[in-house]
């Protein structure tokens, strides 16, 4: 089946309109000598003027791929452990991105098990991709993908299969302390690899 990779102008379109589409799309890493490929099924959307956002205080050395034209990848590192990739949306200079919350895997799991710390023999279950930083980890996504034209033949999305609207669900935002009223958390009802169906009431 070929999934077409997604052009430059799906990025640069609203920020929760891309958003709530790329849930279903592919996101595709080429490592080392295999493909890792894993579904979308969680977003969280960042908008300029939004206090939980990174842009949220101007452009600096960190957010600086924030303030790129859309179509980029946005790596930050977090608590001393992680990191978490965001799809820069917007034009130049906006500030704006969505992070890629969770992902189910389709291609290159042995992989995915291995960097992830996971034995072999272990059954696929959500706690593989679902959340930021497993995502990443198992994509083996770090410091060195900030920055990354998803234009490119590294890593890059794809067309996937058609998501009804009926099928997306929102919700506030987690791990966060300001902007908790914003709906801006979208995922797939009912998919395994979504880090929890609900985030916390404000």
């Amino acid at each position: 089946m070929r999934f077409d990779k997604l052009p430059r102008s799906f990025y640069l379109r609203p920020t929760l309109a891309v958003a709530r589409e790329l849930l279903g799309k592919r996101l595709v890493r080429r490592y080392r000598n295999t493909r890792l490929i894993g579904i979308i099924v969680e977003t969280e959307a960042y908008c300029a003027g939004d206090p939980a956002s990174h842009s949220f205080r101007g452009q600096t050395l960190r957010n600086e791929v924030m303030f790129w034209k859309g179509g980029h990848l946005y790596v930050y590192f977090t608590y001393g452990m992680h990191f978490c990739a965001n799809v820069v949306t917007g034009e130049r200079g906006i500030g704006e991105a969505v992070l890629i919350r969770a992902v189910e895997p389709v291609t290159g799991i042995a992989t995915m098990k291995k960097n992830r710390s996971a034995r072999p023999r272990d059954p696929v279950s959500g706690n593989l991709t679902n959340g930021p930083a497993k995502f990443c980890q198992a994509f083996s996504i770090g410091r060195a993908q900030n920055g990354s034209d998803l234009l490119g033949d590294r890593i890059y999305l794809t067309e996937g299969d058609e998501i009804t609207r009926s099928h997306i669900l929102s919700s506030g935002r987690i791990g966060i302390r300001s902007g908790l009223d914003k709906q801006w958390r979208f995922y797939l009802d009912g998919n395994p690899f979504v880090s929890r169906g609900k985030a916390p009431a404000p």
